[in-house]
C-alpha cells in the first residue's frame, strides 16, 4: 500500500469532523476515526469540497423522503486529493486530484452488461449508504474515480456530480440553436440546464419560479425570461412569447408534467428530471399522440462524467450562476436551511 508522509496529512490526528445521518431527523457534525483502506482496490482521499444536493435535504427531512444507512457520512458530489492507494490502484497516483461517481455499480448485471449502469441491480451510493464526501477525509474504490485538473477551483469541481446528471438528460433532447426551451424549476439543476442550454445555443430560454430569491439569479445568469406562475399563467406567457410553444420542456421540480404540456410546441421534447414518488398527474395520451411529443425519463448519470469534467474545466459555464455560498463543515446545517427556505441554489461545503 502507496501512503503520503502523514506528517503533511491530518490522518497523523486520527481524527477528524464529519457530518453524520444518525437516523430520521437525527444528524450532526461530530469527531470520527479518519478511514483506513481495508482493500486493495480502495484510495483514501482528502476532500476539498462538497455540495449539498437535494437528496440530503430529503434524507434529513421528518419523515425523510429519500432513504440513507443510519451512522453514514452524507455528501455524494465532492472532489478530494489521494492520500493513500492500494496496491491494485494502479490507474491513480498520489497526489492525483479526483471527483467521484458515487453510484457504485456490480457491471455483471443485465443492465450493466447492456451499459446501462444507472439501471443496476445492484447498485449502492457513495454518501447515501456508504460514507461520503461531508468529511475530511473519506475512503473509495478506484474505479468510481475521474481526474480532474489542479486548475479548477475546489467549488467548480464539486458541480461534476450534478453536471453528469444534467448531461445525461441534455444529450437526450439535444437543443438545436434557436429552439425554444422552458425550465420548470430554477433550483441547482434547473440552473445547470439554462447553463447548457445556453452553451447549445438555444435562442428563448424560459424558467418557471416562484421563489423570488432563486428567480432573480435566473434573470441574472441569462434567462429570457422567468415567470412567476402563481402570479401569471404559465400557458398564455408561453404562447404570447413564442407562438406556438416551446419545443423542449424539462421538468427539473419532479411533478409538472401537466404544465410541461400545456406549453409544449408540436413535436416536442418533454424531458423529466425531478422525482416526487407522490406526485401524480391527470393526462391526456390523446395529446401526446396528438402532439407528437416525446416524454421523456432520465435518470441519474450514464457515462457521463468525462464529458461533464471537460464541461468544467474548460470554462463553458459559469459555475457562479449555480453556487451562491460557500460555508464550512461547521456550518453545515446553516446550508441545509438556506437551501430550504429557496434563500440558496447550491450550497458547497469547504473541508
Amino acid at each position: 500500500m502507496e501512503v503520503i508522509e502523514l506528517s503533511k496529512t491530518k490522518t497523523a490526528t486520527k481524527t477528524m469532523q464529519a457530518f453524520v445521518f444518525e437516523g430520521v431527523g437525527k444528524y450532526k457534525v461530530k469527531d470520527l476515526p479518519v478511514p483506513r483502506i481495508k482493500s486493495e482496490d480502495e484510495v483514501l482521499l482528502k476532500i476539498e469540497s462538497a455540495g449539498i444536493c437535494g437528496t440530503d435535504l430529503h434524507i434529513c427531512s421528518v419523515p425523510p423522503g429519500h432513504p440513507a444507512g443510519e451512522n453514514v457520512v452524507l455528501g455524494h458530489e465532492f472532489v478530494g486529493t489521494i492520500v493513500e492507494k492500494g496496491e491494485d490502484v494502479s490507474a491513480f497516483e498520489i497526489g492525483d486530484r479526483v471527483v467521484a461517481d458515487p453510484n457504485l455499480t456490480c457491471g455483471h448485471c443485465r443492465y450493466c452488461q447492456d451499459g446501462m449502469h444507472n439501471f443496476c441491480d445492484n447498485m449502492t451510493t457513495l454518501g447515501i449508504f456508504i460514507d461520503g464526501g461531508f468529511a475530511e477525509y473519506t475512503v473509495t474504490p478506484y474505479n468510481a474515480l475521474f481526474k480532474i485538473s489542479g486548475d479548477v477551483k475546489p467549488e467548480y469541481a464539486a458541480l461534476v456530480e450534478p453536471l453528469a446528471c444534467v448531461v445525461n438528460g441534455t444529450e437526450k433532447v439535444k437543443v438545436q440553436p434557436g429552439q425554444a426551451v422552458l425550465i420548470i424549476g430554477a433550483g441547482p439543476i434547473g440552473m445547470l440546464f439554462l447553463e447548457m442550454f445556453k452553451a447549445s445555443g438555444a435562442g428563448k430560454i424560459f424558467i418557471s419560479e416562484p421563489q423570488e430569491f432563486r428567480a432573480s439569479v435566473a434573470r441574472k445568469a441569462g434567462a429570457t425570461r422567468v415567470i412567476n406562475p402563481l402570479k401569471e399563467n404559465l400557458k398564455d406567457v408561453i404562447m404570447e412569447e413564442t407562438g406556438r410553444g416551446c419545443d423542449v420542456i424539462v421538468d427539473a421540480v419532479g411533478s409538472r408534467i401537466q404544465d410541461a404540456m400545456d406549453c409544449a410546441a408540436k413535436g416536442a421534447d418533454i424531458l423529466l428530471f425531478g422525482q416526487n414518488k407522490n406526485a401524480r398527474a391527470s393526462i391526456s395520451q390523446d395529446r401526446i399522440t396528438r402532439g407528437e411529443w416525446r416524454i421523456i425519463g432520465t435518470y441519474i448519470s450514464r457515462h457521463n462524467f468525462p464529458r461533464a469534467i471537460k464541461i468544467i474545466e474548460n470554462g463553458i459555464l459559469s459555475p457562479d450562476n449555480v453556487i451562491t455560498d460557500v460555508l464550512p463543515l461547521s456550518e453545515i446545517e446553516k446550508g441545509f436551511e438556506k437551501m430550504r427556505s429557496g434563500k440558496a441554489l447550491k450550497v458547497i461545503i469547504k473541508l
